[in-house]
């Protein structure tokens, strides 16, 4: 099957700048006055300060914030230690910080950054009191974790080998003192596993969790200082988590059995279950003085159940909005939380034995959040969430993703707000692949079952349509597969299409950056069988001759993760068979976004295309 647009994979020719250049024109052309004049608005709402990382100290809490168009690493109720502005000044360049950790002495920080929104970045460590760097590292690494003497950290091979000889992309843990640094952990294990470590709140112990592509755990155990007698407690065949250790036993949520989340005590090989399967998944757990606080997604919207450490529940909490809760750090004692819905950009809580509101910022206004169901082709009920606003036209933006296991649960999209505030719709789709019910939904959408996910995109799209809506369809990354997907096979569900760094090309993807840790995910285009049911639904080798509705393309330059040529092939494509399609590339950007500047025209872009092709 040849492929004449292969030469565009290369991002230095002539003519793929040439065409970036001309495309951007062209799209800048058809939105260019009413982006100018939304842009106040979304940036507004996409610079209120949002609350993204936090980390407990004895010297209080350090928290990552998004406000006022840079980033910042400051304590809660204080100074700040690192500012996204400075560092553009001091490097010339837009700047994303991607994250942080300290010690839990409060004495040492460490952070990363990227620069053009890459994946690939710079780490800094400082020291606290002094603020004075102590080290810089490129390019970037991951998982910090700090120890008296040293720390560890776990570095991603992306272009040469690993330190024993394995073919990138790959993980491998280090540690580094004084002395300098050695690979502690992952020799032999090749492309699609990550290793993930972490700390008991203790600080006694480690807890290494090796995972194969999205869908296999193997957790390896023991004290922090020896890592060369680290020991396998636990493997599973489906994801798994390790939560703490407490006197000695290990705590996991495991997927095992139905695939929707229990916690497990292992002590000397003993397992027993302390939290049994429910009926709706348990997404996350973490241990405080002697409960459980466990985060339960229920129709994909998470409420709060506090357990004793032997499994009894105590306690249930559900919250005003649906809306999304993830622990941030516990130290043991307490533990800091984030609440996140649609028009609420975050609440910060604390857990210590009570629920304790410590900040919110919430977009005032009429706002109704529902929910309802679409049926999918094979009779699977698919729910989603609307939001509006008063009054309202029939005009729904649809965001969808399923795959990878992620669930979509409710979170603030700043270019939403002005589209609700003038009578849209905003709708997000619970699609398999995800995990909204759980691992066995999620391997309902993966694979050779991949086609379930567009199948039931469809039908929230259809039902939408046939309730009288006009449709825009929207999806990013593994999300542009499903909308560019979703375009090829049934263009008539939507009367527009936004598709952002996506992978379309399935028969390429695994050759171009980072893309073959999906195959364990997508399956592996150069095995026969697979290649197969890759081929009969990727997008870039089914665009036909049919009616489309306008469709926009848009990624980055920068883009270190998903290759542009996947967008920027797809849209040549279309181009042949007529369809009314625009490309735009940003030219500071990465998979991971951009600075805010960047990020908030780039979103009001989408807002005013989905505008003015549905007419609201």
């Amino acid at each position: 099957m040849e492929d004449p647009y292969v030469w565009m994979e290369n991002l230095q020719d002539e003519r793929v700048l040439k065409l970036v250049e001309e495309e951007n024109k062209r799209f800048r052309e058809f939105v260019g006055e009413l982006s100018d004049e939304l842009f106040p608005e979304v940036k507004e709402l996409y610079f209120l300060p949002i609350v993204r990382m936090a980390k407990l100290t004895e010297r209080g809490t350090l928290v990552m914030v998004n406000e006022a168009g840079r980033q910042v690493v400051k304590w809660l109720d204080g100074d700040v230690i690192v500012d996204s502005k400075k560092l553009e000044e001091e490097l010339g360049d837009e700047v994303l910080l991607q994250g942080f950790t300290a010690d839990s002495e409060g004495k040492r920080l460490a952070y990363s950054f990227s620069i053009g929104g890459a994946d690939e970045g710079i780490t800094r460590i400082i020291d606290l009191e002094s603020g004075k760097l102590i080290e810089e590292i490129r390019p970037s690494v991951w998982g910090i974790i700090f120890l008296e003497d040293g720390y560890y950290f776990a570095r991603f091979y992306r272009k040469e080998k690993t330190p024993d000889g394995m073919e990138p992309p790959a993980v491998r843990l280090f540690f580094k003192d004084e002395s300098g640094e050695r690979m502690v952990f992952g020799g032999g294990l090749g492309s699609g596993y990550f290793i993930n470590m972490g700390k008991s709140t203790d600080g006694k112990w480690a807890m290494v969790v090796v995972t194969f592509g999205w869908n296999k755990a193997e957790i390896y155990l023991g004290l922090i200082e020896e890592p060369e007698k680290w020991k396998k407690v636990y493997s599973a065949e489906v994801p798994a988590q390790p939560i703490d250790v407490v006197d000695g036993k290990i705590y996991i949520l495991t997927k095992e059995g139905k695939g929707l989340g229990k916690v497990i005590a292992i002590e000397d090989g003993e397992i027993e279950e302390v939290i049994p399967e429910g009926e709706f998944p348990l997404e996350w757990a973490v241990i405080v003085s002697d409960r459980i606080l466990a985060g339960r997604l229920v129709h994909a919207s998470h409420r709060l159940e506090v357990y004793s450490l032997n499994g009894k529940k105590l306690d249930e909490i559900i919250f005003d909005l649906p809306g999304s809760l993830y622990p941030l750090d516990t130290d043991g004692k307490k533990v800091i939380l984030r609440y996140e819905s649609f028009t609420v950009p975050y609440r910060l809580y604390e857990f210590d034995g009570e629920l304790k509101l410590l900040d919110e910022r919430k977009v005032e206004g009429d706002f109704q959040v529902s929910e309802d169901f679409a049926m999918s082709g094979d009779g699977t009920r698919i729910h989603y969430f609307l939001v509006k606003g008063e009054g309202g036209e029939r005009k729904a933006w649809v965001f969808g993703y399923g795959g990878f296991n992620i669930s979509l649960t409710p979170r603030f999209f700043p270019q939403a707000i002005p589209f609700i505030r003038r009578g849209g719709t905003f709708v997000m789709a619970n699609l398999r692949g995800g995990s909204e019910y759980g691992e066995e939904w999620h391997r309902a959408g993966m694979r050779e079952n991949k086609q379930n996910v567009f199948d039931d995109f469809i039908a929230v799209l259809g039902k939408l349509k046939a309730k009288g809506y006009k449709v825009a369809a929207w999806g990013r990354s593994n999300g542009g597969l499903l909308v560019s997907a979703t375009l090829v096979q049934r263009p008539d569900v939507m009367d527009a299409a936004l598709i952002g760094y996506p992978v379309i090309d399935m028969r390429r993807f695994h050759k171009l950056y980072i893309g073959s840790v999906w195959v364990p995910e997508y399956g592996n285009p150069d095995d026969p069988k697979d290649r197969e049911f890759l081929l009969k639904y990727c997008p870039y080798h089914n665009v036909k001759r049919q009616k489309y509705p306008p469709t926009l393309l848009y990624t980055g330059l920068y883009d270190d993760r998903v290759h542009p040529a996947h967008a920027i092939k797809f849209f040549m494509k279309l181009r042949e068979v007529g369809a009314p399609v625009y490309l735009r590339i940003e030219t500071k950007s990465g998979h991971m976004g951009a600075s805010p500047e960047t990020r908030a025209r780039e979103l009001t872009d989408l807002l005013a295309f989905v505008i003015k092709v549905l007419g609201v």
